[in-house]
């Protein structure tokens, strides 16, 4: 049970929190009441604010759409107005374009381009908006004046401007090539900067809003004849300087002055003039010893300008390539793209048909020198032919795109060449079986004989072009093989032929041996010969390529010269047989010789002396040109007869045979040996 304090006191505390509660709830319904309040006056206020509200909108609504029309008239209005000066501005064109298009584009191209587009939109604008409009008329006839006078200010500018390229600067251009030492090639300049630029945007113009192409035939005729003038004056070029000092100008050293170039030799394509250099070589060899050599040398004259026709040739072929090649890169810049390749084909016409006319005079005149039998003009040929050839990957680069009879013409001009040296070839081949034996024009020396010398001459020009002379023997080849040659193929074919040519001339020279009436002469003739084409072969290395296909040609020579060789010492049989001991009368010693033995002695003695002064006077005329070979000859000779005359004189210079014995032993044995020794020497 509680006391009756504590539940005293614990009524008080309820009593209290009872009477906090209710003070709290009397304050929560007062605030109640105030918000009630407050809600109500903002209710009011908002009814009243949206009651104007409602009020101003009726009044702003009808404003603003009047404002909105009057901003749209406004519009409406100035879009009119600038209309009207625009379509005003183009009936003012022609008379604010008029004095520009009259005193042309010269100097003023930028401006004179802005106001031939200012007349072309007038004229779009009156076709499209008012074609029986005289305004139209008017700004069309000055289009067309503007036109034209662009036309012609681009004729002007590729007339002023396109200057021929020098010869100096074509050899820069080409010599490049020969330089060791790899180059940055630096393109030629065919026009200036400033004067490039406006041809491009002239062309441009023309193509866009022109409308014409009469501009492009302007182009390719005046660059047309730049080209061909170009390569022309080379070819000038190198004939003014051949005729002056022998030697043309040769390409410049890269990095200096166009205008200073440095003279060195130019590498020589390898015509006759090598062959005869080799010829004069083996002259000082010893092995040509004819007094006035082959009758190729008197030719010399003759050669050397053909030496500079095939130079001034084979650099103008390299010059169009290397020229055409800048002429496209400028090409490029300036005609349309779609135009490029017909324009080109039309630029280059001219120089390509002068050096594709120039290389069938070359064929022509090979044409009619094989059938005078000078095979030495047809050697200009081979030189060219072989650069033909190795121009041809950069000839057809460069005209790739061009019409097919454009790009057939090389091949065509190849094929010629081809044709005409193997023509010449097959000729001289024949030429050097069927030369006649003409008795006055044999060697009344018995020394080497000019068709010898001459077979030598064109056998040796072959060494440089043993591709070139292959290509065209297999050129001619009907076997399938032909079709597709190695350089193997050629080389066999090539060897074959040399074969044929040196077997041709061996058949001939034996031939030409029997005019001669004495057989030592002759044996002497054909010694010589063999020994000049052994040592000719052997010098120039033509016996490997001999070789190839006769592997014993060598040895096959060297054993006809030894026969030759005994055949002339047969000669001095008729010397030697008076005074061999067979042909001797027997004796015994300490007895009389009687009248008929001592007759018989006086004979051979003077069968001997006979005919040892009549040898040596005949043989004392002929010639042996090789030093070697002629020493060789008078050593044998002179050890035979020495040593059998030695052995007559021992036996009878004691015999009282006669009673002058001065008049029968004329000579000692050293004399004899001396008189040998004089042989072939016509200067003793």
């Amino acid at each position: 049970m509680i006391p009756p304090q504590e539940a005293s006191a614990r009524r008080r505390e309820i009593e209290d929190k009872l009477k906090r509660e209710e003070e709290t709830l009397s304050f929560i319904r007062d605030s109640l009441e105030k918000s009630d309040q407050l809600t109500k006056n903002m209710v009011s206020i908002l009814s009243s604010f949206e009651s104007r509200l409602m009020k101003l909108e009726n009044s702003i609504i009808p404003v603003h759409k009047q404002t909105e029309n009057l901003q749209r008239l406004q519009e409406n209005v100035e879009k009119t107005l600038s209309c009207l000066d625009h379509v005003i501005s183009y009936y003012h064109v022609a008379s604010d374009t008029e004095r520009i298009i009259r005193e042309g584009p010269t100097g003023r191209l930028e401006e004179y381009l802005g106001s031939m587009a200012k007349i072309q939109k007038a004229v779009e604008y009156f076709q499209d908006n008012s074609p029986d409009s005289p305004e139209l008329n008017k700004v069309k006839l000055l289009f067309e004046r503007g036109k034209d006078s662009l036309e012609s200010e681009f004729r002007s500018l590729m007339t002023r401007h396109s200057k021929v390229v020098s010869p100096v600067l074509i050899l820069d251009l080409i010599g490049g090539e020969e330089e060791l030492e790899v180059q940055e090639e630096v393109p030629l300049e065919h026009l200036p900067e400033g004067v490039l630029l406006d041809a491009i945007r002239i062309s441009r113009w023309l193509v866009e809003f022109g409308r014409s192409q009469d501009f492009m035939n302007v182009y390719y005729q005046i660059r047309s004849s730049q080209l061909d003038r170009s390569i022309r004056g080379l070819k000038e070029h190198f004939r003014k300087n051949s005729s002056a000092s022998g030697v043309p100008y040769s390409p410049a050293i890269p990095n200096k002055r166009k205008d200073t170039p440095t003279k060195k030799p130019i590498k020589r394509p390898g015509t006759i003039r090598k062959a005869q250099n080799l010829l004069k070589q083996y002259s000082q060899h010893g092995l040509d010893g004819k007094k006035g050599g082959s009758n190729l040398i008197p030719l010399e004259g003759r050669d050397d300008m053909l030496d500079v026709e095939t130079d001034a040739y084979i650099h103008c072929i390299s010059a169009f390539v290397k020229l055409a090649q800048s002429e496209y890169q400028l090409l490029v810049e300036v005609i349309p793209e779609h135009h490029q390749k017909k324009t080109f084909d039309s630029l280059i016409q001219d120089a390509l048909d002068g050096l594709m006319l120039e290389g069938e005079n070359i064929v022509s005149a090979a044409r009619k020198a094989i059938v005078r039998h000078d095979f030495s003009a047809v050697l200009t040929i081979f030189p060219i032919l072989r650069h033909l050839k190795q121009t041809k990957p950069e000839f057809d680069q460069v005209l790739q795109g061009t019409a097919a009879s454009t790009k057939n013409k090389l091949p065509s001009l190849i094929t010629s060449m081809e044709t005409v040296g193997a023509k010449a070839l097959e000729d001289f081949a024949d030429n050097i079986k069927n030369d006649p034996d003409k008795e006055y024009n044999m060697p009344k020396d018995g020394t080497v004989h000019e068709l010898t010398s001459n077979a030598i001459l064109f056998l040796q020009q072959l060494l440089d072009f043993q591709e070139t002379a292959g290509a065209m023997l297999a050129s001619q080849e009907t076997s399938s093989s032909a079709t597709s040659y190695s350089s193997e193929f050629s080389k066999r074919l090539l060897s074959t032929y040399i074969c044929k040519v040196l077997g041709n001339l061996q058949l001939n020279l034996l031939s030409k041996s029997k005019v001669y009436e004495d057989p030592a002469l002759s044996a002497i003739f054909l010694h010589n010969n063999y020994n000049y084409i052994l040592k000719a072969l052997e010098k120039s290395e033509l016996i490997q390529l001999v070789a190839v296909t006769q592997k014993t040609a060598e040895r096959s020579y060297r054993e006809h010269i030894e026969q030759q060789i005994q055949t002339y010492q047969r000669s001095w049989l008729k010397v030697t047989d008076y005074i061999t001991e067979k042909n001797l009368p027997v004796f015994q010693p300490g007895v009389k010789l009687r009248d008929k033995e001592r007759q018989m002695i006086k004979e051979r003695f003077k069968g001997f002396n006979d005919g040892l002064e009549e040898l040596c006077k005949i043989q004392k005329a002929w010639a042996i040109p090789d030093t070697e070979q002629r020493d060789r000859i008078r050593q044998a000779q002179k050890h035979i007869v020495k040593e059998t005359y030695r052995a007559f004189l021992h036996r009878y210079s004691s015999v009282p045979f006669t009673k002058n014995p001065e008049k029968y032993i004329k000579y000692r044995v050293e004399q004899v040996g001396d008189m040998i020794d004089r042989l072939f020497d016509t200067s003793a």
